[in-house]
């Protein structure tokens, strides 16, 4: 029995992948706007997978295989790379996909977005002066001039602003924070009322929806976090925002609440 080779990394998985995809197209005379019309995708789609950058469904690796001539090839590779049934290219750097998205739309029922945090919440809460000084540097996304500033949605659930991280007034400062960035036109905090069951209390999330309007997907666990674009996943992140959405205060109402947690539990 031959030995079994070593499962790639999740980057040179899916840089090999679109490197023998990008040799086929070629070789085919294919632009890759032809590969986008029979796929049903977009140029940017067929240009970040054959880079490497973005994975594909099987389904798209098999109408590429016949469109190129590939004959078989092609979707063997999408086999092997995935063979141990958990598939590789569910991976992304998800710093460089929050630098690159159009709008981020994020929930979070424990802590304060990142990007909404303060030097002094993030301190309390991450413990360490390297991790503390990364988040700040992740919120210039919000406030840079070029290219234009990232849209953020942010539904804070309601026990977020109760709960205390570091001393009152740093809870203070951060909610005023918080007020603050909501008045920003690319920012919208809407605080999320505590009512029981919703579909939130699954976890936090964050959807970065992407310039060519792709979606990547966020998802911190208890050990780490996970990244995705499969299309069952975003649909069922989907259908949270919408439960999320009917139970969370307009912006302007949502900063008075804030006001009033300040006021009643802070001060």
């Amino acid at each position: 029995m031959a030995a079994r080779r070593p499962r790639p990394t999740p980057q040179p998985a899916l840089q090999a992948f679109g490197r023998q995809m990008r040799r086929y197209r070629e070789q085919a005379n294919l632009l890759q706007q032809a590969v986008a019309s029979r796929t049903n995708t977009t140029t940017s789609f067929v240009s970040q997978v054959e880079t490497g950058k973005k994975r594909c469904q099987r389904s798209f690796a098999a109408t590429v295989d016949q469109l190129t001539g590939a004959g078989g090839a092609l979707l063997d590779l999408y086999d092997d790379l995935n063979r141990d049934g958990s598939p590789v290219p569910l991976w992304f750097d998800w710093p460089e996909v929050e630098q690159e998205a159009v709008t981020l739309t994020t929930y979070q029922h424990s802590m304060i977005p990142g990007l909404l945090q303060t030097p002094e919440y993030a301190g309390a809460s991450l413990r360490s002066e390297e991790k503390s000084a990364a988040r700040m540097a992740r919120q210039q996304i919000l406030t840079r001039d070029s290219p234009a500033p990232t849209s953020l949605v942010a539904l804070v659930d309601e026990q977020v602003l109760h709960r205390p991280v570091g001393s009152p007034e740093v809870m203070r400062a951060q909610l005023e924070h918080l007020i603050a960035m909501g008045e920003r036109p690319n920012v919208t905090v809407q605080v999320v009322r505590s009512s029981g069951e919703h579909n939130g209390n699954g976890g936090a999330f964050v959807v970065a929806t992407m310039e060519d309007r792709s979606e990547v997907a966020y998802m911190e666990m208890t050990i780490r976090a996970i990244t995705t674009d499969s299309t069952d996943d975003l649909a069922a992140l989907a259908l949270t925002l919408i439960d999320l959405r009917s139970r969370a205060l307009p912006a302007d109402m949502s900063r008075d609440f804030v006001r009033r947690v300040i006021e009643d539990r802070w001060t």
